[in-house]
């Protein structure tokens, strides 16, 4: 079994809005609206790929009610713990003459000291019964930032194999707390590391410097593909996967890193090569930017794109120093 943690899930609602602009007013010409949170996309994508999953997290008041209720709907297994306050929604804009999106997610309730005990026991009940957890997104109000780093040592000792995607502080204390992988984006990694990466070089060493901090496995997500410093200790590698983006016609790329990271996660759980779950990974994300909705992807598509996925292995850069 996997399990998702969203504890920050929201009611997603995606528009395309052709030649999107500030200050002006638009008619939609398509959208969506589904239920949503990091670890939600990635448990639609689990569910698409075939992969026994679970979603749990926080939700709360009719919104909390409409996000359980979505999930039930397309027969995604979920577990949430109910709270006093309102769950979120965030919006995403996306232009398709330009392919630019932006988009406006709102702070999203404040969780007691109570509701996140409830949380907490919750997980590790169903940790018992897990293989892997994936914990993706942000942290509602009135959760300590080291709440990731808290859940990874406890579900270290249960011998679970515990995926990281978050940012900022919950990011750097968790990846201390020697997570099995993370799995940050570019921006993310800049801040994790504490610098730019001035050219394609910096990459890798930034890679092997995330690895350092404490984190077992490190795969940096980037747009057209990823670098990932992946295997079990002593036969660890690093490689660069990328595809042509135009291979897809992209309507959206809401939610393709949830989508890359799923794919991820279903390789390993599969027990596939570490190279080959990056190449599963990698396809996944760009199969993903064909649907409109985070975490919506055919894996049929996945399967016509993998061939298209080159897999590079490269030389593992040392630290450097003086940072």
């Amino acid at each position: 079994m996997i399990i998702t943690v969203t504890l920050n899930a929201a009611i997603d609602k995606t528009l395309a809005v052709p030649n999107f602009r500030l200050g002006r007013r638009h008619r939609a010409v398509e959208q969506a609206s589904m239920a949503g949170g990091k670890g939600v996309n990635v448990a639609r994508s689990l569910k698409a790929l075939g992969e026994p999953v679970i979603a749990t997290g926080i939700a709360g008041g009719p919104t909390g009610t409409r996000i359980i209720e979505q999930l039930t709907e397309e027969a995604i297994l979920s577990d949430f713990v109910r709270i006093r306050e309102e769950s979120r929604t965030s919006t995403a804009v996306v232009d398709p003459t330009t392919g630019v999106q932006t988009e406006i997610n709102e702070r999203g309730p404040e969780v007691s000291a109570t509701e996140l005990e409830l949380f907490k026991d919750k997980l590790l009940y169903l940790a018992r019964g897990a293989e892997f957890c994936v914990f993706s997104g942000s942290l509602p109000r009135g959760v300590p930032a080291d709440l990731y780093a808290q859940l990874v040592h406890e579900l270290n000792r249960l011998d679970v194999t515990t995926v990281l995607d978050a940012e900022g502080e919950a990011l750097r204390l968790a990846a201390r707390a020697e997570p099995s992988i993370i799995s940050p984006n570019e921006l993310e990694a800049e801040e994790l590391v504490g610098h730019e990466f001035g050219d394609d070089e910096d990459r890798p060493a930034a890679v092997r410097e995330m690895v350092e901090l404490g984190a077992r496995e490190a795969i940096l997500t980037l747009p057209t593909g990823c670098i990932g410093l992946v295997g079990p200790d002593g036969e660890r590698g690093m490689y660069r996967v990328t595809i042509d983006p135009g291979l897809v016609d992209a309507r959206s790329g809401v939610g393709s890193g949830d989508a890359f990271l799923a794919g991820y996660v279903a390789s390993r759980y599969r027990r596939r090569p570490p190279d080959e779950c990056l190449r599963f990974a990698v396809a996944c994300g760009a199969e993903s930017v064909q649907h409109f909705g985070a975490g919506v992807l055919d894996p049929a598509g996945v399967e016509r794109l993998l061939p298209r996925a080159e897999v590079h292995e490269v030389p593992e850069p040392a630290v450097p120093t003086g940072r």
